[in-house]
């Protein structure tokens, strides 16, 4: 780009950015958060069991995780068993339509999964979905002719 002076003389301005660094600083950022985006939305590792019949969850819903080690958490917090009434009323005005969804390991003894079912009913929520998953396809031999 190029003005006149005062006295006459043209000058050219120097305006024109070097985009080259910029767009090499903006991919290796893109590159960093690519690689660490699925490590932060992992969440908690439970196991959970598999079963023939699997409704799709389409809704964000408040989500109790029971970890192998029995540890109970409220969405990626860790809360303990004999608090998590009070914080499950916390969270909803209206207990009643509030909906939640259990994700236990298989592994986890039916004792820990009914404690945690006795905190959510004290809690005055009726509507508790628990989480599997779809068992898998089997091989087209087994089972026939």
């Amino acid at each position: 780009m190029a003005f006149t002076s005062n006295t006459g003389q043209t000058r050219s301005s120097l305006a024109e950015i070097n985009v080259t660094p910029l767009v090499d600083v903006v991919l290796v950022l893109l590159i960093i958060f690519m690689i660490s985006a699925p490590v932060l939305q992992s969440g908690i590792e439970v196991s959970v069991p598999k079963t023939r019949t699997v409704k799709e969850i389409t809704q964000q819903r408040l989500v109790l995780t029971i970890n192998r080690n029995q540890d109970v958490f409220l969405g990626d917090q860790l809360v303990n068993i004999h608090e998590l009434a009070q914080k499950l009323h916390q969270q909803s005005a209206d207990p009643e339509h509030q909906v939640i969804y259990l994700r236990a390991d298989e592994n986890v003894p039916f004792g820990a999964f009914a404690s945690v079912m006795d905190a959510v009913k004290q809690a005055g929520v009726t509507n508790i979905s628990i989480v599997t998953q779809p068992l898998e396809a089997k091989a087209s031999t087994e089972g026939g002719n």
